[in-house]
């Protein structure tokens, strides 16, 4: 049995459902269990959860971007095998994406206002990367995750030593985020140039966050 070449027009409708899946719905996830699920919730101050809620919403912006950036990769990518890793990275990044929305949830904090924006323009800054080349767009995932984890690094030293439930999800993310990287190098991913490892993207990132925290 043969699958039936997607058009221009079925891209578009696709990217669009993922799209409106990723900021309004439920986004598909993997087999994969919240690792934090079975964790006992913990007595937290009001300034604590109020902490742990900010940090959770920048990290469930993060992801809101990641699927940006993700399907707008496997839109342009040239070669199949990019394109089914870029989908697999993408559908573990939907279960980041659920276990933080959850986690905000339980906090009784709130998700991104700006989550669109996040999602729109890491939509194009992926489709470009896609547009310039397998390696390029393979790098720059490498380099995204990269930041990402060193983000999460931050933030697990934050979080009170109390709080296993975020605390779990957070390290399973690291975890998560570090192969994505090891994965998209393996597969011929290109070191950026130092202007956009050292500049470009370390200032996107600050934007997003400090934005994050309070919106």
């Amino acid at each position: 049995m043969t699958s039936r070449k997607l058009t221009p027009l079925d891209q578009t409708l696709v990217n669009l459902d993922a799209g409106l899946r990723t900021l309004f719905g439920r986004p598909p996830v993997t087999e994969r269990p919240d690792p934090a699920a079975e964790l006992t919730e913990t007595e937290l101050s009001p300034e604590e959860r109020a902490l742990a809620g900010r940090l959770m919403r920048i990290n469930h912006a993060g992801e809101v971007s990641a699927q940006g950036l993700y399907q707008g990769q496997a839109l342009t990518a040239r070669l199949p095998e990019v394109r089914q890793k870029m989908e697999r990275a993408a559908m573990e990044e939907n279960d980041h994406l659920a276990w933080c929305e959850q986690r905000i949830l339980e906090l009784g904090s709130h998700k991104s206002l700006l989550n669109p924006l996040w999602y729109l323009g890491s939509l194009a800054i992926g489709a470009a990367a896609g547009a310039a080349g397998d390696k390029w767009s393979l790098g720059f995932v490498a380099e995204t995750e990269h930041q990402v984890v060193r983000h999460l690094n931050e933030h697990i030293t934050q979080i009170p030593g109390k709080d296993r439930k975020t605390h779990a999800i957070l390290a399973q993310m690291r975890e998560d985020e570090s192969h994505h990287a090891t994965v998209a190098l393996q597969h011929g991913g290109a070191r950026l140039p130092w202007p956009v490892r050292k500049l470009v993207m370390p200032l996107m990132s600050k934007v997003m966050t400090k934005t994050a925290y309070w919106l």
